[in-house]
Formats: C-alpha cells, structure tokens, sequence
C-alpha cells in the first residue's frame, strides 16, 4: 500500500490530467445530458436522478456520507448533504453547488448546437448548465479528487456539501433546510464557485452578492378600454401615467431618485479593490454605456459598489396586436439592485411617499419578498489566504470583488450558517448564461482545474493557521 504524499505541484498536474485526457470532458457531458430545468415541473425526476445517479455517487468514491433532503416547500426541489470528516480538531469547509438549469429553449440554439449534449467548437463547449452550474462545481469535485489522491487520502480538513436543484427558482427551501441542518453544515469557511470572472482571462474572487428585490408598480383606472378616438383627450391613461411614475423613480440616465433605495457612501476598501476591475473586455460582452447610472463612478462601482432600479417588464395593451383602445390598466415589474447597508425592507414605505409627494395618487405598489445583500470583510484572513493561492497557481494577480453584481443565495451561507464566504468563479461575463448557446471556455476550465486544486491542497497545509490569525483577529476587535 502507498502512504507517500504528493505534492502540491503533482495535485495540480494530476488535476490537468483529468481535462487533458478527456475525463472532465466525459463526467461534465454526462452531467449536461440531465434536463435539470427546475422552473418545468414536469422534470422533477431528472433534479432527483442528477442528485441520486450522478452527485451523490461521485461523492462517495471521494469518501463522503451522503443524505437527501426532500425540500420542505411545495417545490419538489431535493437538496443533497454530504459530510467528509476527518478530525475534530480540523478546519472544516462548507461547499456548494445546483444542479438545476434555466429552460434548454431548444429550438433557439445556434445550428449544429444542442443544450442537453456538449458541442465542442474551438475553445467554447455549449450546453445547457454548462457555465451555470454543472461546469464549475464538476471543476471543483474534480480539484478535489486529484488533491485527494495526491495526500494519499488525508486533505487534513473537513468538507461539507450543499447541493440544491432550486436555485433557477430562487432556492425555495434552501434556507429552512440549512437552517434545520445548522449543526450538521456548521464549519469554518464557505468556499464555492458560481458566476462568472471579471474577464476569461483574470481570475476572480468575489464576497457575497447584491441583494435583490422586486415589486410591480399597476395603474388599474377602469374596467375596459374605450376607443382612443372618441374618448382620447378625456381619459386618464394608465399608461401614460405609469410611465411619468416610472421615471419620476428614475432619471433618464439611470440614476436613482428615491433617497431611500440609495446605498450609503461607497467604503475607501471597496473603492481601492475596484481600482483596477474592466468590465466588458470580452469580445461578445454588451458595449456599456458610460453615461449611464450613477455620475462620478467607474463602471465597476456602479455595478458592483451601487444600487439599480431596473424595469424590467412593462405592458399596456395588447403591444403585440395594438387596437384603437385606451388600456384600462398599466403594470411594471420592476426590480432593486443593492448592495450592503441599503434599507431595502423599508423600500415599500419609501415608495408609496416617493410616489405620494410626486402626485401620483394612482400608482400602485407591490414589493415582493427580497434577498439581502451581502460582503464579506475585505481584510478577512481567508480573503488574503485565497488571492495569495490563486496567484501563486496561475501566476496572475486575481481580481478582488467585494461583491458580485448578480444574487447568489449567499445570504443563507453568510447568515444563516454564519460562514465567512468566498466564491471562485469559473465562468465568464459572455458566456450565454441563462440565454441559449450558454458556453463554457475550455481554457479556461482548464486553468480553473488548476487553481481549485492549489486551493484545496493549501487548505490542508495552512488551514489551521488562517483560523488561528482569524480568531486572533475577532478577540482583538471585541
């Protein structure tokens, strides 16, 4: 029996090895051939069959216990739990991963692309869950089961998994079940992957996320419409209102004109590890328009440092077969990005006097439930311990993000579990995600391998000593 250790540099190798000789590709084509789409009922057995046939499984070879949790909402939505314990004494690491995807949209994919098989084109590999998520968390079991073999079987940490099949639909359950689990999932830090990098080519940690709300603003002024000819002039339009409604929230730049649905002032340390973030270099990203949103901020602030209202639905009528009508009614739904320190769960109060003061008497306001915002301390011990592995793996200097511009269910790890959060992303910014011909970038797949399993091969070298430095650091500021 063989009890020599490897080392760092042939975990890595061993690692790459899995993409080069086309393991990653076979496990992850696999992973992709599941019609995971949570948001159709009707594929409730493939979230099942992904979680029992092909997670769990892995998990077992690499030596974890694992349980399903049947989710406690009406969604029928499991969430698998796994445990690898090898000492009290131990760091333990919470990880997470879904395996659920948006809708394939099957027919909407380029010629010669599927969304439930890998189509290979230069450096691009299409399909469905590709970038978001089966690719990075079939990145990082990979990572793990390369350091695993190269310590011989001893990491020397713990590691607990979270695997939903709800977070298409916005996790439902996912919280309770943590909740009910708190002692089983308790640990010392959350380390996953979900999002993309800044850039393909940069690699990227990020902290948390922006939080979210939504709420439909309706103008319901009367039952029917009337001909526009006849009664044109003398009807209030719902319409017409709703947009004045609209716009008194928003300017015509973007800027937020609610005082209260403003974040407070941008921290020096959020400011300084944005310095050097370029959104927008890949070649298929959105050209940003550099007079939108706040004034005074880069575009990285005001993505990742700021707040959005967003409309992102507005209907009138019949907009696809317009008739000569007044519409008795208007709807938007629209939707709040914000970050840390926002007083979101009085956004209801501070609409309804936002719309009151402006006159608009007939606008109505419904706030949906919302997602806290959340953000990790940037000079928290894990955070240096992590850019310091990922730079010393690739060579690069990574970027930091306090927070990502999206909501991941970060909340839930960061409050709920109480878990200092970090995130390593494995996709990029034009990567498709959620759209059809989603991708995910060989090369960079390959690089991510690569950082994943210095990350977990550094964790069991100075695990220990990061949560000595934290500690010292949380008595210190008592």
């Amino acid at each position: 029996m063989n009890t020599t250790v490897g080392t760092r540099d042939e975990a890595i190798a061993a690692a790459i090895a899995q993409y080069d000789s086309g393991k990653f590709y076979a496990d992850l084509d696999r992973r992709v051939g599941y019609h995971t789409e949570s948001q159709e009922p009707t594929q409730a057995a493939q979230l099942h069959a992904y979680l029992n046939d092909e997670i769990a499984p892995a998990l077992q070879r690499l030596g974890f216990s694992t349980k399903l949790v049947n989710n406690p909402t009406d969604h029928d939505a499991p969430v698998l739990l796994a445990a690898r314990h090898e000492g009290d004494h131990l760091p333990t690491v919470v990880t997470y991963g879904h395996g659920d995807v948006v809708r394939g949209y099957d027919d909407q994919w380029n010629a010669g692309l599927e969304p439930w098989k890998i189509v290979v084109e230069g450096d691009r590999w299409y399909g469905r869950g590709i970038a978001d998520n089966k690719g990075p968390h079939s990145v990082n079991l990979a990572a793990l089961e390369a350091v695993i073999g190269a310590r011989n079987g001893n990491l020397g940490y713990n590691i607990k998994v979270i695997f939903e099949t709800g977070e298409e639909v916005d996790s439902p359950g996912l919280n309770l079940v943590c909740a009910a689990e708190r002692k089983y999932l308790a640990g010392d830090l959350f380390l996953a992957s979900d999002g993309p990098r800044v850039s393909a080519e940069r690699p990227t940690v990020f902290l948390g996320s922006r939080g979210e709300l939504n709420f439909d603003l309706e103008v319901n002024l009367r039952d029917g419409g009337h001909h526009s000819g006849n009664w044109g002039g003398v009807l209030r339009n719902p319409a017409v209102v709703l947009s004045h409604a609209i716009a008194s929230l928003v300017d015509e730049n973007g800027r937020i004109l609610v005082d209260g649905l403003l974040p407070p002032p941008i921290p020096d340390v959020v400011r300084e590890a944005l310095a050097d973030i370029e959104l927008g270099k890949d070649a298929n990203a959105p050209v940003i328009d550099p007079t939108w949103g706040q004034p005074g901020l880069t575009a990285a602030e005001r993505v990742l440092a700021w707040n959005a209202v967003e409309v992102l639905a507005f209907k009138a009528g019949n907009p696809d077969a317009p008739v000569n009508a007044i519409p008795p009614t208007a709807r938007a739904h629209c939707q709040l990005r914000f970050v840390v320190g926002t007083d979101w769960e009085n956004a209801q109060k501070y609409l309804d006097e936002h719309l009151a003061k402006h006159g608009f008497s007939h606008v109505k306001v419904i706030v949906k439930p919302g997602v806290a915002a959340t953000r990790l301390e940037l000079d928290d011990p894990w955070v240096d311990w992590t850019l310091s592995s990922m730079q010393t793996t690739t060579g690069k200097k990574p970027a930091l993000i306090p927070n990502l511009g999206g909501t991941v269910p970060n909340a839930i790890f960061a409050k709920t579990l109480g878990l200092p959060t970090i995130w390593v992303p494995h996709s990029y910014p034009a990567c498709s995600q959620h759209a059809p011909n989603e991708h995910f970038l060989g090369s960079l797949g390959r690089e991510a391998l690569a950082l994943m399993a210095g990350l977990w091969w550094d964790l069991g070298d100075q695990g220990l000593a990061v949560m000595a430095k934290r500690n010292q650091r949380t008595q210190s500021q008592r």
